[in-house]
């Protein structure tokens, strides 16, 4: 017999009234102000307790079905059996919510330093700073106020971490690594191993040594399983507020603009500069010593072999502007009807059609 999962309430130990849900998100109430709910859900899944919220339209059926106690909802949403608040942005609002619910990996981080971590001398502790079990911090490393680091985390030496990082479990941050504040790095993540790179010389592959750096601004989220490559002999660079998904490589020297999103399995070569706003979709990939401008978007799978301006947005492999792209899907889609055309041509045709081949 399969077990039954029992869902778990985060939130449990806390109760809202939906006034001060709509205080908190900036909306507008329509139901009870007394109202209490203990916890968030989706839609689907939410239970009597729970507030949930609908922001894409193809969830509108689930308005009325849901069990939630009340929905928060775009501004567009006028009437429904369930008590409503109405935001400009209903993500984000909830979004607002479960952080008043959650107990994220901040607040319930273990505190002080454990017993069988290693902490070699020169290294700086900010206020507050938790060290987990079995990490190792070695000489000269600084770490700022507020910072969680998780389990088996190794950093190697030199290495400078501003206020409030959350370094989760088995993170390996190599040495003369420079990271902001509020930076979060989850399981897994290498920063800083040798990037790749090599000289042939006969039939022998001949490792270049990587000597650079790896430097990660503030409000930098990069997902499990990332690697970022230490720069050839300057630094690969993460600008602020960029977010990386699992399982991305950003290879040595790239430069990644500001407010980058980076989708799983992308990879970028070498030297590659992205501007500010860049969107890279999963399995994308693109080649070394090129720059994507401003805003620009790369489809999912697209490979991108040549620079792209400002407000590009490129699909395909190779990658063309997405205009271009589509109209080749299309012709592509019709190949075997205008196959088919040109086999009843040659029937028709008076004069035998020579093949190629």
């Amino acid at each position: 017999m399969t077990p039954t999962p029992q869902r778990k309430n985060r939130g449990d130990r806390k109760s809202l009234k939906l006034q001060d849900i709509a205080k908190l998100v900036g909306g507008e109430l329509i139901g009870d102000p007394g109202l209490v709910v203990t916890g968030v859900a989706g839609i689907k899944e939410a239970q009597e307790n729970e507030v949930t919220f609908l922001s894409n339209s193809k969830y509108l059926p689930f308005l009325d079905q849901t069990r939630a106690a009340a929905v928060i909802t775009s501004r567009d949403i006028h009437s429904s059996q369930k008590p409503l608040i109405r935001t400009q942005n209903p993500s984000r609002a909830f979004t607002q919510v479960v952080d008043f619910f959650a107990s994220s990996g901040k607040s319930a981080k273990a505190k002080g330093v454990h017993r069988t971590a290693v902490i070699e001398k020169g290294v700086k502790l900010g206020k507050g700073v938790a060290v987990g079990p079995h990490a190792v911090i070695e000489e000269g490393v600084e770490i700022g106020d507020g910072g969680s680091i998780g389990t088996q985390v190794y950093i190697g030496r030199n290495t400078r971490i501003g206020r409030n990082a959350t370094i989760y479990p088995q993170v390996s941050i190599r040495e003369e690594t420079l990271i902001g504040d509020n930076v979060i790095l989850h399981s897994g993540v290498v920063i800083g191993s040798d990037g790749f790179g090599y000289e042939t010389v006969g039939d022998e592959h001949v490792k270049i040594p990587q000597i650079g750096s790896v430097v990660i601004e503030d409000d930098v989220e990069i997902g499990a399983n990332t690697c970022v490559d230490r720069g050839r002999f300057q630094k690969t660079w993460i600008k602020k507020g960029s977010k990386i998904d699992n399982l991305v490589q950003i290879a040595h020297n790239v430069v990644v603009g500001e407010n980058a999103l980076i989708v799983s399995q992308a990879g970028i070569s070498g030297s590659t500069q992205l501007g500010k706003n860049v969107v890279i979709a999963g399995q994308a990939g693109l080649v070394g010593h090129i720059t994507l401008g401003d805003r620009v978007v790369v489809g999912a799978r697209s490979g991108v072999t040549k620079s792209a301006p400002d407000n590009s947005v490129l699909l395909g492999e190779p990658a063309r502007p997405i205009s271009e792209q589509k109209r080749i899907l299309a012709a592509t889609a019709r190949l075997p009807e205008l196959f088919k055309e040109i086999l009843d041509l040659k029937k028709k045709s008076p004069v035998p059609l020579k093949e190629n081949g």
